[in-house]
C-alpha cells in the first residue's frame, strides 16, 4: 500500500502555515493510514488534524488547528493510494484492447473502480463490487456513480463482458440505487449482439428493474484497425436509425411513466444516420454530455451566443474532493507553458514572433464528425477567410471519427501540406497536460497553432474579426 505524498500546497493554508513542504510523504492521518484521497479528505475535514510526517527518512509530527471544513491546503500524488482495482472482464468491445502498441503504459489500463466512478466519472461494470464497497458507497456518500449496463439480460450481459459475474453483478446497481445513489447508465451497443430485440429488452429491463436510474446513454461501437475482434463491426446507416428510433420511441414511454427521458443516444448515431440532433431542451439538461450526449447541440448554443457559458460537466456530474490530483476528465489539457486561450497571440508553445498574423486566414483543425458539425455554424459567418483542415484518424483507423481522439502523427501529416503564414486553431479536447494520445507533443506539429478550450464560445471569440485587428 502507498503513502500520500504533498506534490502541491496552497500559499498560505493551514498545511503552509504549519510547515508541511512539498515532498511530504504522510504517513499517517489522525492516526489513520488513508488508502485513498477519498478517504483522506474525511480526514482532514476534522478541525484539529494531526500528521505524521516522514521528509527525507526523518519522522515529524504536526498538529494543524482549522475551521470546521476550511481546505488543508495540500494536493497528494495520486487518488488511490492503495491497488487500482483492474477490470477482470474481457470485452470484445474494449477500447483499450484495439490500442496501437507503443503508447504510453498507463493508456492500457482498464479499470474497474468504483472509487475512480466516483472521483472522475470512469464507468464501473460492479463485476468487483463487494457488500464492504457498497457500505461504502452509502456511508461516505459517494454519488454520483457510472454504471456500464449493456444489457439488462443476464446471460446476454455475461457474454458481453465475457465474465460469468456479469448476469448477476447488477444486483449491486439495484441496491445502490435502494440506497439513494445518483447512478448514470451507459450502454455501448454492438451491431448483431446488443441492438434490435436486445437493446428493446435492456430499455424494458431499465424500466422494470431501474426505474431510479438518473440517465442512460446509448453509445455506439467504436471499432479501430487494431481490433482483432472479428464479430465487432462500425453501424450502418440503418442501424444508426434504427438505434435512433428505438431510443425515441422510449423516450416517449419513460417521459409518460417517469416523467422524464431517461435515455439518449449519443451525437454519433444522428451523424451516422444523418438525421438532426434533437432539440436542447429533449436532453433535459444534458447529464451525460461528457459522454457525448448533446455535445453537437451546446456547441452550437455556445457559437451562436444563446447561451453565456460554455457547457461542460455538470454540477454534481464529476465530485470534486479537495486535495484529489487533476485526473481523468478534470485532468489539465495544457502543460502550463502551452496555456493558451481565444485571446492570447501565441499557443501551443510557440514563440509571439513566430504566431501568423491575427488577420491571417484562418483554418480550424478538427476531426471528421466534428467538421460535420462545425460547417454549418461556420456557414453562418459569411466568411471566406476561415475553413475547416479536416484530419482523418489513420492512427486508430477503423471509424474512429472524433476530435478527441486526434493525435499528433495525424495533425502533423495534415498541417505540412497545408499553407504557412495561416493562423491553425486546435481545440484542447484532444491533448492531455500538453500531450496527443501519441505521445507527440503541440511543439512537434509543424504550423504554429493556437490551441482553444473545445466549446463553441471560444472558438467565436477565436474567429473575432475584431479581436484579429486588436
Amino acid at each position: 500500500m502507498g503513502l500520500p505524498v504533498v506534490t502541491a500546497l496552497l500559499p498560505d493554508s493551514p498545511a503552509a502555515r504549519a510547515g508541511v513542504a512539498i515532498g511530504d510523504v504522510l504517513t499517517s492521518i489522525n492516526g489513520e493510514q488513508p488508502r485513498d484521497v477519498i478517504q483522506y479528505q474525511l480526514l482532514v475535514d476534522e478541525p484539529e488534524v494531526a500528521l505524521e510526517i516522514d521528509r527525507g527518512g526523518l519522522d515529524r509530527s504536526v498538529e494543524i488547528d482549522k475551521g470546521v471544513g476550511e481546505p488543508l491546503g495540500i494536493e497528494v500524488q495520486s487518488s488511490l493510494f492503495d491497488q487500482v482495482r483492474t477490470c477482470d472482464n474481457h470485452c470484445s468491445f474494449c477500447f483499450i484492447y484495439q490500442l496501437p502498441p507503443g503508447m504510453r503504459k498507463s493508456l492500457y489500463l482498464k479499470d474497474d473502480d468504483f472509487r475512480l466512478s466516483f472521483l472522475y466519472g470512469n464507468f464501473t461494470t460492479l463485476t468487483r463490487f463487494t457488500e464492504a464497497d457498497l457500505e461504502r458507497v452509502v456511508s461516505e456518500g459517494l454519488s454520483p456513480l457510472y454504471v456500464s449496463i449493456h444489457a439488462t439480460d443476464p446471460d446476454l450481459r455475461s457474454a458481453l463482458l465475457r465474465n460469468r459475474r456479469g448476469g448477476t453483478s447488477l444486483r449491486w446497481l439495484r441496491a445502490l440505487l435502494d440506497h439513494g445513489v445518483e447512478v448514470h447508465g451507459q450502454v455501448v451497443v454492438c451491431p448483431g449482439v446488443n441492438d434490435g430485440p436486445a437493446l428493446e429488452t435492456t430499455l424494458a429491463g431499465v424500466l422494470d428493474e431501474y426505474p431510479e436510474l438518473h440517465s442512460l446513454a446509448i453509445v455506439p461501437l467504436g471499432v479501430s484497425d487494431h481490433s482483432d475482434e472479428a464479430d465487432m463491426r462500425p453501424h450502418t446507416m440503418a442501424e444508426a436509425k434504427a438505434v435512433i428510433a428505438t431510443v425515441t420511441s422510449w423516450q416517449e414511454r419513460f417521459l409518460r411513466i417517469l416523467g422524464h427521458r431517461l435515455v439518449f443516444a449519443a451525437d454519433e448515431y444522428y451523424l451516422l444516420a444523418s438525421e438532426p440532433f434533437p432539440e436542447p431542451e429533449g436532453y433535459e439538461g444534458f447529464p451525460m454530455h461528457e459522454d457525448g450526449i448533446g455535445m453537437a447541440r451546446t456547441f452550437e448554443l455556445e457559437f451562436s451566443g444563446l447561451t453565456d457559458t460554455a457547457t461542460g460537466p455538470q454540477a454534481g456530474f464529476f465530485a470534486s474532493v479537495d486535495g484529489a490530483p487533476a485526473e481523468g476528465y478534470r485532468a489539465p489539457r495544457l502543460a502550463p507553458a502551452l496555456t493558451s486561450d481565444a485571446g492570447n497571440d501565441a499557443g501551443g508553445g510557440v514563440s509571439v514572433s513566430l504566431m501568423p498574423s491575427r488577420s491571417a486566414p484562418i483554418g480550424i483543425v478538427t476531426g471528421e464528425y466534428g467538421a460535420r458539425i462545425l460547417e454549418p455554424l461556420i456557414a453562418t459567418l459569411d466568411r471566406d477567410d476561415v475553413r475547416l483542415v479536416i484530419v482523418d484518424n489513420q492512427f486508430f483507423g477503423g471509424n474512429i471519427a472524433v476530435t478527441g481522439l486526434m493525435v499528433g502523427e495525424d495533425i502533423s501529416r495534415v498541417l505540412a501540406g497545408e499553407p504557412e503564414g495561416h493562423r491553425y486553431l486546435l481545440p484542447d479536447v484532444c491533448l492531455s497536460s500538453g500531450v496527443f494520445l501519441d505521445g507527440s507533443h503541440v511543439e512537434d506539429l509543424p504550423r504554429p497553432i493556437e490551441i482553444i478550450p473545445t466549446d463553441g464560445i471560444a472558438l467565436r471569440a477565436a474567429l473575432d474579426p475584431r479581436k484579429a485587428q486588436a
